[in-house]
């Protein structure tokens, strides 16, 4: 595995096109999810605050490492070091 500066770049615009797809598809995720449930209560509104807490940090951390990971990747085969 080699650190250079086009793989690097690659990983970098992966993570940043992670991040700007994450947010809208984390709202509409949630939106979907809140119209299923319907009317709660208080208590089942922060169960499931909690619940979606911890699936938007799962969803994030799987988009960055996957698309930095491929951008990586492209960045080393789009500008290869000699």
């Amino acid at each position: 595995m080699e650190y250079s500066l086009p793989a690097w770049l690659g990983g970098l615009i992966g993570t940043v096109i992670a991040v700007a797809i994450y947010i809208p598809a984390i709202r509409v995720i949630e939106a979907r999810l809140r119209a299923q449930n319907g009317p709660q209560t208080l208590e089942q509104r922060r169960a499931f605050d909690e619940k979606m807490s911890i699936a938007r940090r799962v969803l994030l951390g799987i988009a960055v490492a996957l698309l930095a990971a491929i951008g990586y990747m492209i960045g080393n085969k789009i500008f290869p070091t000699y």
